[in-house]
């Protein structure tokens, strides 16, 4: 009874933090047509507004609508995290199959050079090579791209080193297929799975990186928004107007947790262990 009870909260938990989501990604979407006000619209004489019937979050300090802000700061947030996902994972999946298949020198290599890229925290690393290339979102994509594939392919690579010894795998290289036939075929397929449930967790992290480099200036530049280059802007009037602070920061908060959430109810109904 228990079991079935635990197996329920489970799906509950998945259905919850997979609606709420959707509901942020098709928010950033529809964000030209549901946004009320211009993004970057400066409007002096309506600066630091309370919340009225034009802006419903009121505006900034230089008078631009809060809530027209956090809806375009989604799609930079939300839109670029999904990319640095996709973009790692996919490097990261066949780096990681083509090392566990082949193995040799080959794995050798690659390991190591994995290895020494995990070496370094992710944020300081990342920051050295914005540092390098310079500030923008795409140099920061960039680096936090360089930075996130290789959890991918080591944990692909260890899954795959199991895999190859099935005999789903011998049938298949006795049968005469080549080793690119069974990766795609054979080894891909079954590691989709338990790689994309990892990162879900990874997707918070990639948002909160976006953010917090962002906050200092390296990632997205004014006057386009961003949640953490909003709360970057609204340090100033922290003590007079701590809102428009809290608004991106929440919405931060609450897209994290929930894919935090969705990761580890993932991780526990699928039985997947997280690195």
């Amino acid at each position: 009874m228990e079991k079935w009870r635990a197996a329920l909260k489970g799906r509950k938990i998945i259905m919850a933090c997979s609606l709420v989501i959707m509901f942020f990604f098709i928010i950033t979407l529809l964000a030209p047509w549901i946004a009320p006000h211009d993004p970057v619209k400066v409007d002096l004489l309506d600066k630091l507004k309370g919340p009225s019937g034009e802006h419903w979050l009121g505006t900034d300090h230089l008078g631009r609508d809060n809530l027209s802000r956090l809806i375009y700061g989604a799609r930079v947030s939300l839109g670029f995290a999904a990319l640095i996902f996709l973009s790692s994972l996919l490097l990261g999946v066949i780096i990681g199959s083509i090392s566990g298949y082949i193995g040799g020198w080959l794995d050798s290599l690659l390991m190591r050079f994995c290895e020494g890229i995990m070496a370094f925290p992710n944020l300081v690393l990342v920051l050295g090579i914005v540092g390098i290339f310079g500030p923008g979102l795409m140099q920061v994509l960039l680096a936090l791209m360089m930075v996130q594939w290789v959890y991918y392919a080591r944990i692909c690579r260890n899954m795959v080193i199991t895999l190859k010894e099935r005999n789903f795998i011998t049938a298949a290289r006795i049968s005469g297929s080549s080793a690119w036939s069974i990766i795609r075929r054979h080894i891909i397929p079954n590691v989709q799975r338990p790689i994309v449930v990892m990162g879900t967790l990874e997707m918070g992290w990639a948002i909160m990186d976006i953010s917090a480099l962002s906050f200092l200036g390296l990632g997205i530049q004014p006057p386009n928004a961003e949640w953490g280059a909003m709360i970057h802007e609204g340090t100033s009037y922290i003590r007079s107007h701590p809102e428009l602070m809290i608004y991106p920061g929440v919405l931060i908060l609450v897209v994290v947790i929930t894919f935090n959430m969705l990761g580890e109810a993932l991780s526990e109904r699928y039985g997947i262990s997280k690195r």
